[in-house]
């Protein structure tokens, strides 16, 4: 990590830092209000892991859902930069990814990354690409839907992140567990890191699913 991305990450630990400092209060309108200002980012342990994944993967197509205000996907564009590779990063609010692609570009980073404002299922399946890497931080209940929605466009090799899946532990995150499981071709493993994360990797020639 260089002195600017070092920069921004200190900015947003800060903020995250009070955000958890005092009680936490649902924005009004819900998920479709577009006054929530919380991050609910990953941590910096979550953020390190998937940087680390994504770094071993050759020129990957690296696609984000849920850009929030942009914390994860530093983490990620540190990557496709130093990898020869690309972000697709998706929100449904633009103010969140406007606030996203400021961030990144005082990270030095926004060149690697596509921000798109819109229904994530309906942005997966108007990519023109497949992609190498997945990271799902969004709604719950669009995980499944989501999963349903990308699975066709898994390089082979490609690794899937999916956060949120010990705390707060929805049925929704857990259909999720069991949805990619039992995909042809995914391996899986549940990891304890941050909040719990399900990693899988995609294989279709391998002679076993997990």
């Amino acid at each position: 990590m260089d002195d600017r991305i070092k920069a921004v990450l200190d900015l947003y630990h800060a903020r995250m830092q009070e955000e958890r400092s005092r009680p936490r209060e649902e924005a009004p309108g819900g998920r479709d209000g577009g006054h929530d200002q919380r991050m609910r980012a990953i941590g910096p342990e979550t953020g390190q892991v998937m940087n680390i994944l994504a770094r071993s993967l050759p020129s990957p197509t690296i696609l984000e859902l849920g850009t929030s205000f942009g914390y994860s996907g530093i983490w990620l564009a540190e990557a496709a930069r130093a990898t020869g590779g690309k972000l697709i990063t998706m929100e449904l609010h633009g103010y969140k990814s406007a606030h996203a692609r400021e961030m990144a570009e005082k990270a030095g980073l926004a060149d690697w990354i596509d921000f798109r404002v819109g229904d994530a299922v309906s942005m997966i399946g108007d990519l023109a690409r497949k992609v190498d890497f997945v990271f799902v931080d969004l709604w719950k209940d669009l995980y499944v839907p989501c999963l349903e929605a990308f699975y066709p466009r898994l390089n082979p090799g490609a690794i899937i992140v999916a956060d949120n899946m010990i705390r707060p532990g929805t049925e929704d995150v857990k259909r999720y567990g069991l949805a990619i499981r039992a995909l042809p071709g995914m391996s899986s493993v549940l990891l304890p890191v941050g909040t719990g994360i399900e990693v899988s990797r995609f294989e279709p020639d391998a002679a076993f699913n997990r």
